[in-house]
């Protein structure tokens, strides 16, 4: 037996997965066992005083000291520096309602990017209910343990009420990533889009097929970016306050879109003339509708696995396409904006994720393809180590213009 002043070796984690496991040999399945994240101790525990200054009796000082001066959790624990990354499983992926258990693989991936992209510690949490209530209350009474919130794969138009309800009652950021991260890079890759075509967003005609939380988000952030003349369509067709069947979320689109545009009907008749498509929604639009848009068409194709217009179809009518793919040019991937948005919050400890980082950091992702510029690179690549410190910068920044910034 080891005496106090002798290191001991941890014990080895069992193998999550026999070898003779029926999908051993699969590396994607390889990859994934025994999980894709770890705790890892930032102190040495060598020895007796190293263990009585991270445990009893040490640890009760910091205690409580932070007892009497909550804030000094920002220097002496890893609060600050650390995300819940919370969802229901009601909206993974493409694969939809699978449930929070099956939805733990792409929740610790989330965790494994915010550290890789961002030095951003992060833990997934899934939740057994899809109750909107005891999401909120069940976040709330977490949040002193964390330094931000990041809701992931939680269907619409749920995921709506709880982000905004939880940034009311909580003095941290909170940001669902479907929503926003994808319309940050999607903003992004649209500015050079329309800097290649000789377009402004004042003259763009954009189509937005998906209601649902990407769709909406994406809405938003290109009307705070100057389009003006933008159509939202969901399964019945344009979003328009003609309509009895919108929900509230959609009604507000419908009002801030077709309502001023006089635009209706179905997605093929927004089409004819349109100079750009951005797809959120799956499904497929037939290659005659595609025919129809503007020449120097713009297509962003987001639907994973398979895109709403196929790359080969969109080319043959535009001039440039992106999808949500990393096998072809141009992928809008939300690992572009969401650690590098927190790393920047993080930074100045800001009490909110605002409208104006959202867009320095569209703009700070644009920015950095600079003179590159081609049909075929109007986004960088994720593994451009220039993204996450670009991104971050100008996030820091806007929080301390628009006011949320504590440092």
């Amino acid at each position: 037996m080891a005496t106090p002043h002798e290191t001991t070796e941890a014990p080895e984690a069992p193998e999550a997965a026999a070898p003779d496991h029926p999908l051993a040999g699969d590396p994607v399945f390889d990859l994934h066992v025994g999980g894709k994240l770890e705790t890892v101790s930032r102190v040495a525990l060598t020895g007796a005083d190293e263990l009585s200054m991270a445990y009893t009796p040490g640890v009760a000082r910091v205690c409580t000291a932070i007892a009497e001066d909550p804030s000094m959790t920002q220097h002496y624990t890893w609060v600050p520096n650390t995300v819940a990354v919370v969802t229901d499983g009601t909206a993974v992926l493409g694969l939809g309602d699978i449930g929070p258990a099956a939805a733990m693989p792409v929740m610790e991936g989330k965790a494994v990017l915010f550290k890789q992209f961002g030095n951003v510690d992060a833990v997934p949490i899934c939740l057994d209910t899809t109750d909107t209530e005891e999401i909120i209350e069940t976040v709330v009474r977490l949040a002193p343990s964390f330094g931000g919130i990041n809701l992931e794969d939680i269907s619409a138009p749920r995921c709506f009420e709880i982000e905004d309800r939880l940034k009311e009652r909580l003095d941290i950021p909170v940001f669902h990533d479907d929503q926003h991260g994808t319309a940050v890079v999607a903003l992004a890759a649209l500015k050079n889009a329309l800097r290649l075509t000789g377009r402004t967003p004042a003259e763009t005609r954009v189509v937005i097929s998906g209601a649902g939380a990407a769709g909406v988000a994406v809405a938003r952030i290109l009307l705070e970016a100057g389009i003006t003349d933008l159509a939202v369509t969901d399964r019945k067709g344009v979003l328009s306050s003609d309509r009895d069947d919108l929900t509230p979320i959609k009604r507000v689109v419908a009002e801030l879109t077709a309502d001023t545009t006089g635009r209706s009907g179905s997605l093929a008749d927004v089409l004819v003339g349109a100079d750009v498509y951005i797809g959120v929604s799956g499904g497929t639009v037939p290659e005659e509708h595609v025919a129809t848009m503007a020449d120097d068409a713009i297509i962003f194709g987001l639907a994973n696995p398979t895109p709403e217009v196929l790359p080969e179809v969109a080319h043959r009518h535009a001039r440039v396409v992106a999808t949500g793919r990393s096998d072809f040019p141009n992928q809008i991937n939300n690992v572009l904006a969401f650690p590098g948005i927190f790393r920047g919050a993080f930074d100045v400890r800001a009490t909110a994720i605002t409208e104006g980082m959202k867009l320095a950091a569209a703009d700070a992702l644009a920015d950095l393809v600079g003179d590159q510029l081609a049909e075929d690179y109007i986004v960088p690549s994720p593994f451009d180590d220039r993204v996450g410190p670009a991104v971050s910068s100008a996030v820091a920044e806007a929080a301390r213009r628009d006011g949320v910034a504590r440092r």
